[in-house]
């Protein structure tokens, strides 16, 4: 049976949601952040970088969560409930599964560094500097390239339902959490598109299951 190793709050939500929507037999081991929101070092037993997420099945060890997507989807849709016959399709969904991690993320994860920088666990004295650091730094170059990436997803979510075009595929799983890091930590006031897109995947009966076995997301790094 494969195993997902879980941390709290984190990537590996999408593997749940993925395995619901495949209705793949699986069992969780759940991880708890450590008090700095890193994931704590018992994950390194499973893979070096201790990092998730991170899939077992059988003797594989398989952790990234656009390889962990691609594995599940190749090997277990059997019922080609997420299969793409058209190309262009495909060729969006791929652009898009690498797209979340490589372009969107990291702007995400410096919201959210950025955004701490007054907050534990700076020292106390050093807070109202930090701050002001990290607010100076996302209002003269941060937000202004988290508008642009999110005005380009918005532009294409208006005129396509899902990532990959007309069907719902691993690409909208692999864009649920950034995009939802969006919504947490940025405005989404001009971006029908996009809340409609969240509004609809959350409303999916496996994304529901996927958050009764995960938990509740809250990325908003308050």
């Amino acid at each position: 049976m494969i195993t997902v190793h879980h941390l709290n709050n984190s990537r590996s939500q999408r593997v749940l949601w993925l395995l619901e929507e495949l209705e793949v037999p699986y069992q969780i081991k759940r991880y708890e952040r450590e008090k700095s929101m890193l994931a704590p070092d018992a994950l390194k037993q499973v893979h070096p970088l201790g990092k998730a997420p991170i899939i077992t099945d059988g003797n594989r060890v398989i952790a990234e969560s656009g390889a962990i997507l691609e594995y599940l989807s190749e090997r277990y849709d059997s019922e080609q409930r997420l299969t793409l016959t058209d190309d262009d399709e495909r060729l969006q969904s791929r652009y898009w599964l690498h797209y979340a991690e490589g372009s969107l993320m990291p702007l995400m994860v410096m919201k959210l560094i950025f955004g701490r920088m007054g907050k534990a666990p700076v020292p106390l004295l050093m807070r109202p500097i930090g701050a002001a650091f990290g607010n100076g730094v996302q209002k003269a170059w941060l937000d202004k390239q988290v508008a642009t990436h999110r005005d380009f997803i918005e532009q294409h979510l208006q005129r396509h339902p899902w990532f990959a075009g007309q069907h719902f595929s691993i690409a909208d799983v692999q864009m649920s959490f950034p995009l939802q890091g969006l919504a947490a930590r940025s405005s989404l006031d001009n971006a029908p598109a996009i809340r409609s897109w969240l509004e609809k995947i959350t409303q999916r009966a496996a994304w529901q299951r996927a958050i009764k076995q995960g938990g509740e997301l809250n990325l908003s790094g308050g």
